[in-house]
């Protein structure tokens, strides 16, 4: 068997060099544009966790975080009590991923939201951190996520690993070790043992909730790696570029020179929204759907073909037809396409259970035919080709979904997300309050403040 070599101790690793680059980071590194970002995210992120939290998945969740027992540090979010932070920031993990509602990248490869902040604010509240330095924490662990999943990808979604908590858990770790103030001898031996319990796999789609779970342990390992890190536990400094570490593990090809191109500049954090209950790369579809409902009001009755290219990168996913569970409808084309049709918009209220056998969206949804269309410009970007029963032909091709840097959501539309998102479990008033905290996040003392509003008073 052939043995790696020992570390050069003259040439820093990449995670050497990535633990001195966090460490570093403070208020006045964060550029206007990420503080905003953060900010909207966090807006965003809170507002899904609330309504997450009510399904039946976050409700389980929240229960087995009670279970455990345990030191009362940090509020499971949408319910009572509060738990330890390392169960705190694995069930508002599954919260926060159960209504298909959360953030994305601009390559619709994970979410940044549910490891990264529910790790940031189970510690942060933990610690009495200040908004402040949640702002820092955050945007660090964001920075991190999307320069491992830079590295990786497309090579570690295409061998079956789950971006969201394979890249994740590392973001959840950075966030932690900024909250925590680890030296940057202690944050490398933090992403040495997030490494070491970085998993996730894309078999995650289907009837189950098996999706729901993907980010939990990727907060908690994240939390956990750093807290062990801080106690004088290391980590090997190779986890990334390692004959055995995490890019020759979890993938065939990769660019390990992006985990630190750029280092001394601001880093252009870039986070985009969904305005539908679904998986991103399927909102490509639903707005060519909407696109052509709008411009042509066409009766549904009377469509008689529908033909969808997509582009390589996401055409042979999403294919199922006939979901059998609310879960397998938010990870289906052809019916949030045929839901879109039928209502005009694709939120949780149009993925239950009782709508999947309704006679007109099961005909709508055998109906449509995916293909595949290697011209189309970007990986999300698909086209809706319709045929109506008098020869009449609709088109619409959509490469930047709303939500999108290019065709983003502005705040406004964002807080009435939010709203719509809380307001059923929160109430009006609570709502109200917690979306002004949040706006007003610089100005918090204890970000323990803050978290108090995301549950509902107790009756």
């Amino acid at each position: 068997m052939k043995h790696a070599e020992p570390h050069n101790t003259e040439t820093p690793t990449l995670a050497e060099r990535l633990g001195d680059h966090f460490t570093r980071q403070d208020a006045a590194s964060l550029s206007p544009e990420t503080r905003r970002a953060v900010k909207r995210l966090l807006l965003d992120y809170i507002g899904v966790a609330v309504a997450g939290s009510q399904t039946e998945s976050g409700s389980v969740a929240r229960q087995f975080a009670a279970l455990t027992g345990g030191h009362e540090q940090s509020t499971l979010i949408g319910g009572q009590g509060r738990v330890p932070a390392m169960q705190a920031a694995f069930a508002n993990a599954i919260s926060s991923h159960s209504v298909e509602l959360d953030d994305i990248d601009v390559l619709a490869l994970f979410h940044f939201s549910p490891p990264v902040y529910s790790a940031a604010l189970a510690v942060g509240e933990e610690l009495g951190a200040s908004g402040e330095q949640l702002l820092v924490a955050l945007a660090a662990g964001c920075e991190m996520m999307e320069r491992l999943s830079n590295a990786a990808n497309w090579s570690l979604r295409n061998r079956g690993y789950h971006t969201t908590p394979t890249c994740g858990v590392f973001g959840a770790t950075i966030a932690t070790a900024k909250l925590q103030g680890l030296s940057p001898a202690q944050t490398v031996s933090a992403l040495g043992m997030a490494g070491a319990s970085a998993s996730g796999l894309m078999e995650m789609y289907g009837p189950s909730m098996q999706k729901r779970f993907n980010p939990a342990p990727a907060a908690r390992n994240g939390v956990t790696a750093a807290t062990m890190a801080g106690l004088g536990f290391t980590g090997a400094a190779t986890i990334f570029e390692g004959e055995r570490g995490f890019l020759a593990a979890f993938t065939d090809k990769n660019q390990p020179e992006r985990l630190v191109e750029n280092l001394d500049k601001p880093y252009p954090l870039e986070i985009e929204f969904k305005p539908y209950s679904c998986a991103r790369p399927i909102h490509n579809a639903i707005d060519c759907a909407l696109e052509i409902r709008r411009a042509h009001f066409p009766d549904v009755r009377r469509i008689i073909g529908m033909e969808m290219p997509r582009h390589p990168d996401w055409a042979l996913y999403h294919q199922n037809a006939r979901p059998s569970t609310y879960h397998e409808a938010q990870v289906s084309v052809p019916y949030s396409v045929a839901v879109a049709l039928t209502d005009g918009q694709a939120l949780f209220a149009q993925y239950n259970d009782e709508r999947l056998a309704e006679p007109e969206l099961r005909r709508l949804s055998d109906m449509l035919r995916i293909t595949v269309d290697a011209t189309l410009p970007r990986g999300v970007s698909c086209k809706l080709i319709m045929d109506m029963d008098d020869g009449t032909r609709y088109v619409s091709q959509v490469d930047y979904p709303k939500g999108s840097i290019q065709n983003p959501m502005d705040d406004s539309e964002l807080r009435a997300k939010f709203d719509s998102l809380t307001v059923p479990v929160l109430g009006a008033e609570r709502s109200a309050e917690l979306a002004r905290a949040i706006l007003a996040i610089e100005d918090c003392g204890n970000i323990a403040e803050l978290m108090r509003l995301t549950q509902p008073e107790a009756r």
